[in-house]
């Protein structure tokens, strides 16, 4: 039984070693909705996407001498000393040019953003000075290039901003759209085929017996996946029984990813293994040194990653953030994403057994400004209490080799994918 840092090695060793560059498709930056108004909002059709290949700088950038403050552009040298006095010949604000040159003993209002006039080498700002007509008298000295970004200094031309592999977020985007790239070449987002099982599970829009229960696990990794970058096609519930779960198995290695819930444990009637196994399927690993998600599997079955995961919800959930992330990271194009563990103060005393890794469902309130993040375990029922998870901002996680901790101490926490603001 591997260690969870060991099993998530172990996932990204064989997703490098097995992944294929997925198909290139040339996509809008943003979605023709957002550029007209009164349509409503689209998400930006390339959010989330990973760049097949890189963008380059257009032209230097900044392209002029760019003024970070609004003030006065001068010769260092003539407010070299507080209470030094210059003519002002113009006013320069944002995409307006100037066809003077700063001389001596003259100077040239500027806003923020504008082009540097040609002459001057150091920009005073406005809170600096005291005017009088078109006399501008300098209280603090002026210091050369203050205040001015340099053409070229962000980036040259031809310069690559982007490399091929990133992922495009806000920033990113904001740098493709700058240098014009409207039309951005981009990786296949990996198809991921999920398949729930158990003959306890009905649809989600079905009335469930009194033993039954829905198929939550279906929407959770459906969400997960599109939330990590791929595509998930679902195909529903298999029941316990053989020829219909090998139906639907083979169906799902038509994917790049197949993903189960369920079926994996020890039980008489958990038989993806099995089934699996009768396909081809070669295992690297079938239980993990965690709670919950003990019995996670990770295999590879006709040229597909596979992985079967826990059916309780909070098993899935955790082992999908562990195991599954990394290697849709890889197929989609991209470098895996470490665990994004952070670090807040426990609000309470901790007391586990069992030489295993916990992953709590647990909530960090913010910090108050200039303090520390602190963390509370939620109550929850074990690894079937899914909404003790949706009450959640994140896992606390407790290693094996420290189970008792006391309040004030320094814990790690894994955020809840998805769960957005309410994380620190």
């Amino acid at each position: 039984m591997l260690s969870f840092t060991d099993a998530r090695k172990k996932v990204i060793e064989v997703a490098t070693g097995h992944s294929h560059s997925p198909a290139r498709e040339v996509i809008d930056l943003i979605s023709d909705a957002n550029s007209h108004a009164g349509l409503g909002y689209q998400p930006p059709t390339a959010c989330g996407r990973v760049l097949a290949e890189p963008i380059a700088a257009d032209r230097d950038y900044p392209p002029f001498d760019r003024s970070t403050r609004d003030g006065f552009a001068v010769r260092a040298a003539d407010a070299a000393h507080a209470g030094a006095v210059l003519q002002c010949i113009g006013e320069i604000k944002a995409g307006s040019g100037f066809d003077k040159a700063v001389g001596a003993g003259q100077c040239v209002q500027i806003m923020t953003g504008a082009a540097v006039p040609r002459g001057a080498d150091s920009v005073v700002m406005i809170e600096h000075v005291r005017i009088a007509g078109r006399s501008v008298t300098f209280e603090r000295p002026a210091d050369l290039g203050k205040n001015i970004v340099p053409t070229g200094s962000e980036a040259r031309a031809g310069q690559e901003l982007l490399p091929a592999g990133t992922r495009l977020s806000y920033a990113e985007m904001a740098v493709a759209g700058q240098v014009g790239r409207h039309r951005i070449s981009v990786w296949a987002r990996p198809r991921v085929a999920i398949l729930s099982t158990g003959d306890e599970v009905v649809d989600i829009d079905a009335t469930p017996g009194p033993l039954q229960i829905r198929n939550g696990n279906g929407v959770a990794l459906e969400t997960l996946v599109a939330l990590t970058g791929g595509e998930p096609m679902s195909l529903g519930n298999a029941p316990d029984e053989t020829t219909e779960l090998r139906r639907r198995i083979e169906r799902g290695l038509e994917a790049d990813v197949l993903v189960l819930s369920g079926g994996v444990s020890m039980g008489k009637y958990d038989l993806v293994e099995g089934v699996l196994a009768d396909l081809g399927a070669k295992f690297f690993f079938d239980s993990v040194e965690i709670r919950p998600g003990r019995p996670a599997v990770f295999g590879e079955c006709r040229g597909k990653l596979v992985f079967g995961l826990p059916g309780n919800p909070v098993s899935t959930m955790v082992t999908f953030e562990l195991f599954v992330v990394p290697a849709l990271d890889i197929m989609g194009g991209a470098l895996p994403r470490p665990l994004p563990l952070l670090g807040a103060r426990l609000a309470h005393d901790v007391h586990e057994r069992g030489a295993l890794t916990r992953f709590i469902p647990a909530r960090v309130i913010p910090a108050a400004p200039g303090g520390e993040p602190w963390v509370s375990a939620m109550d929850w029922q074990g690894s079937g209490d899914s909404v003790a998870v949706a009450r959640a901002n994140a896992f606390l996680v407790v290693p094996p080799d420290k189970l008792d901790w006391v309040a004030g101490e320094w814990a790690m926490v894994l955020p809840r994918r998805g769960a957005g603001g309410e994380m620190v």
